[in-house]
Formats: structure tokens, sequence, C-alpha cells
């Protein structure tokens, strides 16, 4: 097995020099389809100190609780979930609007399927989709708890999906990736480089499978949970060298996409994406693309 000191020299060799033991902050996000408007001073009034987190619209640290906010009654009201700042982000990036129709392709436990349906005001068409039936049990469960209405859920390979005429405004591909270290603290000890081209192969096919489910000038985001060039800006690259699309700009915390790779010189373009460095930005790794069909 490679090991920490593997990755860790991968990582330096891109350019950032890591400790392997950054962690990530405790976040949530206020859901606006269901919380009344003080709910912030309800939870201070808890003894929950919260600090807005600067690059979201509804994501807050926590910064102290007393109590597990993941069984509190404000919870189970669906007023909030718990999410981390980097996953927050990327539908941040997809900013979906209300009437248009989006799919979330890779949906399940759901939390990012709610925040999307935050955005959209329960307006337009919501697809979620995941071929994990048990994991189902829990989308739909965040689904109800946090008042989706708007939202069609499909149990299926992404890969096998067939929904005839349909096309999308938006997708939202966080798709099934090595994961890193911040959120693992076995991840060094498990992970082969092997896997992590495995998984880059899969993601290529989802790539393909996502954009022919947009509509021509729709908007495809790639998330990833991992530091790995293969999952991100190599993926990148292989969708510019092979498909009509366009990179959109992403402005936020973190740094532009790599252009170089070990060695390899990538497309300037991949600069517009947006790479999380656990160091930089206090939360998990995390990779996201806006891409743009033509």
């Amino acid at each position: 097995m490679p090991g920490r000191r593997f990755f860790l020299d991968r990582y330096s060799e891109l350019g950032h020099t890591l400790t392997g033991k950054e962690a990530t902050r405790k976040s949530l996000r206020v859901n606006w389809l269901k919380a009344p408007e003080d709910i912030i001073e309800r939870l201070r009034t808890l003894g929950v100190e919260l600090r807005r987190i600067d690059f979201l619209k509804d994501g807050y640290y926590i910064e102290k609780t007393d109590f597990s906010l993941g069984a509190s009654f404000e919870y189970l009201l669906g007023y909030y979930s718990l999410q981390e700042a980097a996953s927050q982000f990327a539908v941040e990036v997809m900013d979906p609007k209300p009437g248009e129709a989006i799919m979330d392709m890779f949906a399940a436990p759901g939390i990012k399927t709610t925040q999307i349906a935050d955005r959209m005001g329960n307006i337009g068409a919501l697809v979620a989709v995941d071929i994990n039936r048990k994991r189902l049990y829990a989308l739909e469960n965040s689904l109800e708890r946090c008042g989706v209405e708007n939202c069609v859920v499909y149990w299926s390979n992404a890969l096998d999906l067939y929904l005839e005429g349909l096309q999308f405004d938006g997708l939202l591909l966080d798709v099934p990736c090595s994961g890193n270290y911040v959120t693992d603290k076995e991840w060094f000890s498990k992970r082969r480089i092997e896997d992590i081209e495995k998984n880059a192969e899969r993601h290529r096919l989802f790539l393909e499978s996502g954009l022919n489910f947009l509509r021509k000038g729709g908007e495809l985001v790639y998330a990833t949970c991992s530091l790995e060039p293969e999952e991100n800006e190599l993926n990148i690259q292989w969708l510019l060298d092979n498909h009509p699309v366009e990179l959109e700009k992403i402005e936020g915390p973190g740094s532009p996409g790599l252009v170089e790779v070990f060695g390899e010189t990538l497309s300037p373009e991949i600069s517009k994406c947006r790479r999380f460095w656990p160091d930089e930005t206090g939360t998990q790794g995390f990779f996201v693309a806006r891409v743009r069909k033509k």
C-alpha cells in the first residue's frame, strides 16, 4: 500500500504541502423551505454559537453546542441540515433557480438534493437518482423532513437511467469518489493509486451520461471530495478534449484548478475550476467544475 508519505509527496509535487492532520469544521445549512426567520437567534437562545460562512449563502460554522444538533427539535422539523462547508459549495456553484428542471444524479442521502430544492423554492422539476435502494430511504426521509415537494426519486444506475424526451437545465454530478483523509482517518492506509485510476475511469462514463441529459446551453456541475488530479483536473481535460463543452469560471475560496499535473500541461481553461486544499480552506478536500454544454 502506498501510505501517508506517498500521497503527501504527491500533494507536495502538485504545489501544496500538507501534514495529513488537517481537519474540517462542523457546519450546518439553514433550510428556508421550513425554517422560521428567527432560526439563528432561536438556536442561540439554546446555547448554540454559530458563525456565518462567508462563501456560502445559508451556511454556518458550529462554534459551540452543548447537545447533538442532529437530534434537536429544530433539526427534526427540517429547519436546518448538518452539511460540511465544501459540500454546500457545489450547489452554490450550480445556482439552481425556481422553474428550472434539475437532476441530482447521485442523490442519496439527499442533503444536497434538499439544498437544491431550497434554492428552487420548491418551484420547478427536480429529479433525484441513486442506485442504492437502502440509501434511498435516507434520501426520502431527508426530502420529507425538509419539506421538499417538487422532487421525483428514481432508483437506477446512472448509466442505465432512461427518461425519454427529458432534458435538464442543470445537473449535479457529485460522483462517488476516492474521498480524502480529512473525513476518513483510515484513508491513507486503505487507498491505492489503482483505486483512484479506476474511479476516474468510471467518472468519465458518468460525465458522458450526464451530458446526454442536458439541454444545449445547460450546465453540469462536477464535484468530488477527492484531492487526486486523476479524478479532477485530468477528467475535465478529457471532457474538453472529447465533448462539445466549455468551462464557466468559478469564484470563491480555495485555489484555481491545476494546469500542471505531474509534468503534464493541461488547458489553461481548467484554472476556471475550483480546488479546496484542506489547510487553505479549513474544509475537506474538494473539487468543483462548472461545465456548459455547447
